[in-house]
């Protein structure tokens, strides 16, 4: 007998809810037509990756700030509408945008 058999042996006017998945969110985020501009610079002698040029909500992109960051296992932050990854990720970057479906265009080198 599955553990889901004994439960609703227990409790049968128990019904599960569905889980929710990490693809759902990633498809909330919205899409835009404007290409994502991705940029590297040197500040106090250290590289570091920029990503701008988003014009949907703010919330929206620091989830995708969020989900870089993860995905890269590096540090960053969100200021000013701007995403700021540590070190030079631009092609990493790039094809982790692409997937999602953005528009991205390299600037610079």
């Amino acid at each position: 007998m599955d553990l889901q058999d004994q439960l609703k042996n227990l409790f049968p006017d128990h019904t599960p809810e569905p889980e929710e998945s990490n693809e759902s969110s990633n498809e909330s985020i919205w899409l835009q037509d404007d290409p994502i501009l991705c940029k590297y610079e040197k500040r106090k002698g250290k590289p570091i990756t920029i990503l701008e040029g988003y014009t949907g909500a703010s919330e929206d992109f620091k989830k995708l700030a969020k989900d870089i960051k993860t995905t890269l296992s590096v540090g960053g932050s969100f200021k000013d509408d701007k995403i700021i990854i540590q070190g030079d990720f631009r092609d990493k970057i790039m094809t982790i945008l692409k997937d999602k479906g953005f528009n991205v265009k390299r600037v610079g080198g």
